[in-house]
């Protein structure tokens, strides 16, 4: 069975959780018996896609048995086109909702609206639209897309994190880390928690580090721009780091204070690496992991301060949660992953 598994757009969301999921999506399906594309045009480039209906036309595109899409722009719009029209199934995966989309650019809250109704049109054309969790299927359907929807975990690539320890060392030296050092890992938004973290940093002395890149241009918020440029004593935003593995040598819990998440690829790239994780208390959170047991979950700022406190008084708390937390991340490893998209695929087909 051959497999378009496109992302339109790959360049620039290489930094990505979208880029990450699938990056993950191809590496599960690489042991499999599936031959994935990950290109659909003849000549490499969807430019043309853009300019009417040359784009639907048969010679443009390559040969597939099922279209696998992770974005929403013209060129899976046209990918999505080609597949109804020439009875080739269908699957778009549903990375981005509405409500995921606020507070993360300037302006996102503004058009999240549209983007919800622009949405519900897209995602309806599926055979099947796959999500990260059932609460995200929520989303969808309450939107509501009309087609059906399966959730499938995002996974994380346990083995790529091999090594992560050796790299503790070198980390915190180059940002100056000290203690037990509570950290976040991916984009810097204010959907993600920005303002809570910061906030917490500033009534502890523990040291914080927010592990990814941010944008300090125009269209980043204002939330962003004044916590980066003005931090707490504390905080460190690291920006872009080459080597993934050094934010989780380097850091001792992981603090996610996020408003609102699909699912969270780094919370358990975090847990893969037995680390104490601190979330908030959000429906997608609640399904996938239980509170005490292999993270701690926080509904408001005196519970996260309360948490981090437990934290650093019981190291033998950290290593528990920790142990437990590992064991969680193997539920989603990327074979599980492969297996569930190879059903998906042979079922439409």
């Amino acid at each position: 069975m051959r497999v378009l598994n496109y992302l339109e757009l790959a360049d620039r969301l290489d930094r990505s959780g979208i880029g990450t999921a699938v990056d993950q999506q191809r590496a599960a399906l690489s042991d499999t018996d599936v031959d994935v594309l990950t290109n659909p045009w003849h000549d490499g480039h969807p430019g043309w896609a853009l300019g009417g209906n040359v784009a639907f036309d048969d010679p443009v595109f390559r040969e597939f048995d099922v279209a696998h899409c992770n974005m929403i722009g013209p060129g899976s719009v046209a990918v999505a086109r080609h597949a109804k029209r020439h009875d080739v199934p269908l699957v778009l995966h549903a990375h981005v909702t509405r409500e995921d989309f606020r507070d993360s650019f300037r302006g996102s809250n503004l058009v999240a609206p549209a983007l919800g109704r622009y949405l519900r049109w897209f995602y309806s054309q599926a055979d099947r639209v796959l999500c990260p969790s059932e609460y995200t299927k929520d989303v969808l359907e309450s939107y509501p897309v009309e087609a059906p929807i399966e959730p499938v975990t995002n996974g994380v690539d346990i083995d790529a994190l091999e090594g992560f320890k050796s790299l503790r060392g070198k980390y915190r030296e180059r940002y100056d880390l000290d203690g037990m050092v509570v950290f976040a890992v991916g984009n810097v938004f204010e959907r993600k928690g920005l303002t809570t973290f910061c906030e917490l940093a500033r009534a502890t002395d523990y040291d914080f580090a927010w592990f990814g890149p941010y944008d300090d241009g125009p269209q980043a918020s204002k939330t962003v721009r004044r916590w980066v440029s003005d931090p707490p004593e504390n905080v460190t935003f690291s920006g872009w780091i080459d080597d993934i593995r050094g934010a989780f040598g380097a850091g001792d819990v992981y603090l996610f204070p996020t408003k609102a998440e699909n699912q969270g690829i780094a919370v358990l790239e975090a847990m893969a690496c037995g680390k104490a994780v601190v979330l908030s208390d959000i429906p997608v959170f609640r399904e996938y992991y239980e509170d005490g047991h292999d993270c701690l979950i926080c509904a408001d700022r005196a519970e996260f301060r309360e948490a981090l406190d437990r934290l650093a008084a019981n190291p033998g708390l950290r290593e528990r949660l920790g142990e437990n937390a590992r064991e969680t991340a193997r539920e989603h490893s990327l074979d599980r992953v492969g297996e569930r998209l190879v059903e998906t695929y042979e079922g439409l087909v």
